[in-house]
């Protein structure tokens, strides 16, 4: 069985680095890493295919200046291969552009199963698993807390406010995982070795049949017009203990709503 793991290498959350002034996104010529998100999908994925006994995860990544170091690390847990899309016209592609480009590299590959996280931690728009689903004419389930596989189906608890909903779907399919639905291993060195020589597969716009014209700016449909710097968290309201402080906090959680 063979699972495809969208991940998305972005620069390190640890460094707010910088953004461009002239199209107020993101500045990516650094070295970028993996995104914690995927790291849970990239290990869900190995252990599907270890309880399957056969298969391999393959990678599938969108980056620009031919960015491996995000990849590297999710070969050296254990991927056998990836396919890396880099080409300097993808610049300003928006979701649903960023997810035809991985949907045409993910066609290539003919999955059993599609994995990807819920949402990336430096776009946050939670569009792009459903958008490859779409494009690909897959069925979707979204937010998965665990997943099994029988035969040629997928069993998926599906987080909700309630719980979980059970949800079983016809393979192959797209599945986008929660953070901690498992828990990632760290590269070994014996890994980290092995990642060195596995087969990255690199295309352009071109090779998966897409005109620049039809990727990045030129086709976005969003424009960014303003970025304002997050207000400053206020001070809270200190409560001093004079016997009847608790009719305070019992009006604060009333004008919460939380009673």
């Amino acid at each position: 069985m063979n699972v495809v793991v969208c991940v998305k290498q972005i620069p390190d959350p640890a460094d707010p680095g910088a953004l461009d002034p002239d199209t107020k996104t993101l500045k990516r010529d650094v070295k970028l890493i993996l995104d914690e998100s995927d790291s849970y999908g990239v290990e869900m994925a190995l252990q599907l295919v270890d309880a399957a006994g056969e298969g391999e995860v393959i990678l599938v990544s969108m980056a620009p200046n031919n960015e491996r170091s995000g990849l590297s690390t999710a070969l050296a847990m254990g991927a056998a291969s990836a396919t890396l899309i880099s080409d300097e016209t993808l610049s300003g592609s928006d979701a649903l552009t960023t997810a035809k480009i991985l949907a045409a590299a993910i066609a290539e590959r003919e999955p059993k199963l599609v994995i990807t996280g819920s949402e990336s931690s430096d776009g946050y728009t939670g569009t792009v698993p459903d958008q490859i689903a779409a494009v690909l004419d897959l069925p979707s389930v979204t937010m998965a807390k665990s997943i099994s596989v029988d035969g040629d189906q997928v069993k998926v608890e599906r987080q909700t406010d309630a719980g979980h909903d059970d949800v079983e779907c016809p393979m192959p399919c797209v599945v986008s995982v929660t953070a901690g639905v498992v828990e990632p291993r760290y590269p070994s060195f014996k890994g980290i070795m092995a990642a060195k020589s596995k087969p990255v597969d690199e295309k352009t716009v071109a090779d998966l049949g897409f005109d620049a014209d039809s990727v990045g700016w030129a086709a976005a449909g969003q424009e960014i017009v303003e970025i304002a710097d997050a207000p400053q968290r206020e001070a809270g309201e200190v409560i001093e203990d004079d016997g009847e402080a608790y009719n305070r906090i019992v009006a604060f959680l009333d004008e919460l709503k939380v009673i």
